[in-house]
């Protein structure tokens, strides 16, 4: 009989690192990780399921027939984008806005870059078109911000340009007419004209129609969004029949979930794979939620440092802030996504000097899966942080990944000292100690400002670090900022995969409803505008139960939620604000919502600010409808009091600490019991992450296996 029976399976597939977290029955859980393989993720992701589940002495067939949910994120399709792989897709638009992709808007064109690359246009550049302009074809035809037909769509014309793109030998066509999400009906009819001409070629290629996938207001991340759908959503469904069809084979007959950027996760089939583009940093935060509410803290930093990036956002009030129309990859979208700062500083990181300014540099480009110089198989030839680490003594080179991968300390320390130290003329060690130091300041600035751009200070927050990365730099780039507590999960390096776990079945749309409530509004137009709103509710609860149809669920056990976008009449942002009731029936149930509305916005800006005497402009309606899926539980462990087990202790090691080497103490993560406390200079490691204590600070294990990392009054202060 097995002593865990596995019940979740949650994978986070990085661009570095793919991890695997499984949880038993009890809330016991096991972390997983193996290098990712990008040209199929589930031979990774086997891999790292295998490297958890030996822990508890078992195999995938015999713990997948167990499990009852599978969560999968990875990065695929973004890498897709990035790496403009995707499929050969033609785009019709209205006729007069061909060079869409050419001239992007000006916000889209900047992204990415400095304010001072910003300043300078010769130090940067446009993106490279991800449809170039030989397969954009303009259709006569004009529908007018009502809906209102201004000039019939010219079906010959639309006849030629289709056939012209046929001939140009594309695997998918696009269609984005202006303000389409108001009357869809030309882009309806270019789509049946398209069909016909397919038929008679006897060939059959997906159509995308903008109003069909994305029906929301601005049409350039509109197009953007639909394109992605067809360029790189549409290739990455094969990746997760892979991924199925593994899990298949070693006897698993759960169904398969995807995390997607609202924060929910989604059947494989779902129709609009796009959002779940981005899902791994979505884990993280949602596991940060829902590990804040279980310990009684509502509000929370999240950090996650991968082997390619810093991710970054906050939980306030219980709750994470969404974006309607985020920005990723350089590209503006009109997808909903859970609001995540990311920048190109991780431990796979590059580092070089600046020829110009004789200066450090870090990233934002990195070795991703091939970890840097240390390992010769990477062939990687610029040093990155985690040779310093391993040159410093921090990482032990002979059990990274458990020892699964050796790394080479020697090659390291050559690296670093012919392309960093000798030419700063410094040793070799104070080159790697001080572009640790320089990078965890780095990090540090980034989470003070986040913090403080919000109107809040770190002292309002509990600090979560996490990701591979994170245990080994938490203790650098959180000293000073006096934050209310300092946590490290024990799965640190498998907690976005965990978070995914944590995450609802959830669907979520979206409809552009832009109606005003002038000032003075009578209960007859109120009653009206509840009656529009309540259609385009409709509406979209009806697209979330064609999308649980095609899973196990059905469509009975749904629970809707709805909310709506809503802003000051003439003002440019608007606010996510639930619904005081599901269904608008009277005036007043619209005033309880603009009420709403009024306070969200006083604690958001500032109750001075608020301005009712323009009126109001209800942008957006949305829909989202959740069913019931079992989750993670949180570990509750006995306390085994302060001092470690004597099984906890590995030894010692030498390491370089602020000039000078110094003797640490080696601990086993994995052997450590609910009421330890760890005195710095001391690393712990376990298989998939290293946690570093540093002297003047402590990490006590509570019995939710989560570290509290405290630093003594003398060492907070500096």
């Amino acid at each position: 009989m097995l002593k865990h029976r596995a019940r979740i399976l949650a994978v986070d597939a990085g661009g570095t690192m793919t991890d695997t977290f499984i949880v038993d029955e009890l809330g016991r859980f096991v972390v997983g990780k193996a290098q990712t393989t990008p040209e199929n993720e589930s031979i990774g992701l086997i891999k790292s399921a295998e490297d958890a589940l030996c822990q508890w002495d078992t195999t995938t067939k015999e713990a997948f027939p167990h499990i009852v949910a599978g969560i999968y994120s990875g990065t695929t399709m973004l890498n897709r984008l990035l790496s403009r792989q995707g499929l050969r897709v033609g785009v019709i638009v209205s006729k007069g806005q061909e060079d869409y992709f050419l001239l992007e808007r000006g916000v889209q064109t900047y992204l990415g870059f400095s304010y001072a690359d910003r300043l300078h246009v010769v130090t940067h550049h446009h993106n490279d078109p991800i449809v170039p302009g030989r397969r954009v074809r303009g259709v006569f035809g004009r529908i007018d911000v009502f809906g209102e037909e201004v000039l019939p769509l010219q079906e010959g014309d639309a006849r030629d340009m289709v056939r012209q793109l046929l001939d140009e030998g594309i695997e998918a066509l696009c269609v984005c007419l202006l303000h389409s999400y108001r009357n869809p009906s030309h882009e309806q009819r270019i789509d049946q004209i398209a069909g016909e001409l397919m038929d008679e070629r006897g060939m059959n290629i997906p159509v995308f129609l903008s109003s069909e996938y994305y029906p929301v207001r601005n049409d350039f991340p509109r197009l953007n969004t639909t394109v992605i759908e067809a360029y790189a959503a549409q290739p990455s469904r094969a990746q997760l029949q892979l991924v199925t069809k593994r899990f298949r084979e070693c006897n698993g007959k759960f169904e398969t979930r995807v995390m997607a950027s609202h924060g929910g996760t989604v059947g494989i089939d779902t129709k609009e794979l796009a959002r779940t583009l981005i899902s791994g940093p979505i884990g993280g935060v949602l596991g940060a939620r829902y590990l804040a509410r279980a310990i009684g803290s509502d509000d929370v930093v999240c950090t996650d440092i991968g082997g390619t990036s810093f991710d970054l956002a906050l939980v306030t009030g219980g709750d994470y802030a969404v974006k309607p129309y985020p920005d990723l990859a350089r590209f503006l979208l009109c997808i909903p996504m859970i609001q995540i700062d990311s920048v190109g500083a991780g431990t796979g990181s590059f580092l070089r000097i600046n020829p110009g300014s004789g200066r450090i540099e870090i990233g934002p480009d990195s070795a991703g899966a091939r970890i840097g110089v240390c390992w010769p198989e990477g062939e990687v030839t610029t040093p990155t942080i985690t040779d310093c680490s391993v040159a410093l003594g921090i990482l032990d080179p002979d059990y990274f990944l458990g020892g699964e991968i050796k790394l080479d300390r020697d090659r390291a320390l050559a690296a670093i000292k012919d392309q960093l130290a000798d030419p700063l003329h410094i040793d070799v060690y104070k080159a790697a100690e001080g572009i640790i130091e320089l990078f965890e300041e780095n990090l540090k600035g980034y989470v003070a400002s986040a913090v403080l751009s919000k109107g809040y200070a770190p002292s309002n927050y509990v600090l979560l670090s996490y990701g591979g990365g994170g245990p080994v730099h938490v203790a650098g780039y959180t000293k000073g900022l006096d934050f209310q507590d300092i946590l490290v999960p024990a799965w640190a390096a498998g907690f976005s995969a965990y978070g995914c776990a944590c995450g609802d079945f959830e669907y979520r749309y979206e409809a552009t409803t832009d109606l005003p409530v002038p000032p003075g509004s009578d209960d007859d137009w109120k009653v009206a505008l509840c009656t529009m709103l309540n259609m385009h509710c409709e509406g979209l609860k009806a697209k979330i139960v064609a999308e649980f149809e095609k899973t196990t669920h059905g469509s009975e056990s749904i629970e809707y939620k709805t909310f709506f976008r809503i802003q000051y009449m003439g003002q440019l942002n608007d606010l996510e604000i639930r619904s005081p009731s599901d269904r608008l029936e009277t005036a007043r149930d619209l005033d309880d919502l603009l009420q709403s509305f009024e306070e969200t916005y006083g604690r958001v800006y500032a109750r001075a600010a608020k301005s009712p005497e323009l009126g109001f402009a209800i942008t957006q309606a949305i829909v989202t409808g959740r069913v019931d899926v079992e989750k993670p539980r949180l570990p509750d462990e006995t306390p085994a009091g302060p001092t470690p087990p004597e099984a906890a202790f590995k030894g010692e090691r030498k390491v370089y600490w602020k000039g000078e080497w110094r003797i640490a103490r080696i601990l086993d993560m994995e052997a450590l019991e609910s009421g330890n406390i760890v005195e710095g200079l001391a690393i712990m490691e376990s298989p998939a992450t290293t946690f570093v204590i540093p002297p003047g600070a402590t990490a006590e294990l509570d019995s939710h296996r989560l570290f509290h990392l405290r630093f003594h009054q003398n060492e907070r202060d500096h």
